[in-house]
């Protein structure tokens, strides 16, 4: 059940009815049938693996927060890490390393595959589950009691796909002190899932058509302008496929009741690596640092570790992305530009005046920068990578690919983006008079009807992840 069909839009009016016309004891209850009936609209076997993975984690906590600190108590946390890392490891990276060993072996390349389907979601409904167990053990929560809550926690449909990642206590400070949403948060939610729809089917698919074509073949079309607009539709379409996702999640939250982080913060404004990180999937951003960076040393043992505990947690994030080499590549290729960055900043600190100034020059910088790192993630092969970039900084100056319309949507985009990070329309419009919130809904549909993609369903992008 994709999130952009009327079958979802159907079974979300259905919860929202069943959800406030219950009595407030059967709310958890039908929430919770909710997420799994969502869970195995997919695919039926694999509840049994979300029920297991829920039971280690709820046990591990109980018994974390019953232990003395000492050796039993790391075990434990060991343990259920082990259990979530080992099935996250299993489906989705087997026949990664089962084909380098075939490799290293001269074997044929399958010799070693298995036939595995990714469980829906797994990677973030396993950051979620693991960060709940180690903040149980670092006594920053209170060990969950009721498995039925715990469960609903896992298995919340608005974010159970592709996030955002959200902590247990912000998801439990909401449950626990639930408080029907008021009249703007109620606008607010319904103004989030409109704009999420029209991301994705007006916007993200549009420039997915675009980036397919071009990455399906990239030879085809050989030329810099290609390569440079080809990367640059993939990164539109990616940041408007998962921003719609994560607002739509979101929104349906807020009507709901719950009140999720932000996911996105209009990372393409950014005038640096490091600020695109501050503004990119924030939830995984937090995630990582909370998790891997500062467990690590972050940044309090020196350079040289600083420097090698962001490269470490970089070349995670890419093997988060996707058992491929390509996603490696490009995680150690976004370690290594935040880590030069971090040089430079240590060096050479403009004054606020410059900054603002040369802020074109530096946004320019940066966005290049991010784009010859997508052309690695989003290229089929390592080889294909190596094209693209050959042919972004020596290739003859070729043709654009897409349509001179979509590029003027771009820009449009990026000029409402740049409005936006300078007045905050978005946030006052609940509050505005009824005439300009009607109308701004009504434009998103008629912008939606106008220009959705309605032949193709292409699933969201993170959905692999």
């Amino acid at each position: 059940m994709l999130f952009s069909t009327a079958q979802f839009f159907l079974f979300l009016g259905i919860v929202l009815v069943l959800f406030y016309t219950a009595p407030h004891a059967l709310r958890r209850l039908i929430l919770l049938a909710a997420s799994y009936y969502f869970y195995m609209s997919w695919n039926v076997k694999f509840v049994l693996l979300l029920l297991t993975l829920t039971a280690i984690d709820y046990t591990a906590g109980l018994w974390i927060s019953r232990t003395a600190p000492g050796r039993r108590k790391k075990l434990l946390l060991i343990g259920s890490l082990s259990a979530n890392l080992g099935f996250l490891g299993f489906f989705k990276y087997y026949n990664f390393l089962a084909d380098n060993l075939a490799l290293l072996l001269g074997r044929p390349v399958h010799s070693f595959w298995l036939d595995i389907v990714l469980p829906l979601g797994i990677s973030f409904h396993t950051f979620q589950s693991m960060s709940y167990v180690v903040d149980v053990y670092r006594d920053q929560q209170e060990p969950i009691k009721d498995p039925i809550d715990y469960a609903l926690f896992i298995a919340f449909f608005p974010q159970l796909v592709a996030g955002p990642i959200v902590r247990a206590r912000e998801f439990f400070g909401d449950f626990y002190h639930w408080r029907a949403p008021n009249g703007d948060e109620v606008l607010r939610g319904v103004m989030l899932v409109t704009l999420g729809l029209t991301k994705k089917l007006a916007l993200a698919d549009q420039f997915a058509k675009v980036s397919d074509a071009y990455f399906r073949n990239v030879a085809a079309q050989p030329g810099m302008l290609a390569a440079w607009s080809g990367t640059l539709a993939f990164g539109i379409q990616v940041f408007f496929d998962f921003s719609g996702y994560s607002d739509m999640a979101i929104g349906m939250a807020q009507l709901l009741g719950f009140h999720f982080p932000e996911n996105f913060r209009r990372p393409y404004l950014a005038a640096s690596v490091s600020e695109y990180w501050r503004r990119w999937h924030l939830t995984l951003s937090r995630w990582l640092r909370d998790y891997l960076y500062i467990p690590l040393g972050g940044s309090r043992r020196g350079a040289v570790r600083t420097y090698r505990n962001l490269m470490i947690t970089m070349l995670l994030c890419g093997l988060w992305h996707g058992a491929n080499w390509n996603f490696v590549l490009w995680g150690g290729h976004q370690g290594l530009l935040l880590a030069i960055e971090r040089v430079f900043m240590k060096r050479f600190t403009l004054p606020p005046r410059a900054a603002r100034l040369l802020y074109p020059l530096r946004w320019l910088m940066t966005m290049a920068l991010i784009l010859t790192g997508y052309a690695v993630f989003r290229a089929q092969s390592l080889h294909d990578s190596g094209y693209v970039l050959h042919q972004m900084f020596t290739g003859a100056p070729g043709p654009l690919v897409g349509h001179a319309w979509h590029w003027v949507l771009a820009a449009t985009t990026l000029g409402i983006a740049w409005y936006e990070e300078k007045h905050g329309w978005f946030d006052k419009l609940p509050a505005a008079p009824a005439w300009a919130y009607a109308s701004t809904i009504a434009a998103l549909l008629v912008f939606l009807e106008l220009i959705a993609v309605s032949d193709l369903q292409i699933p969201f992008v993170y959905f692999q992840f």
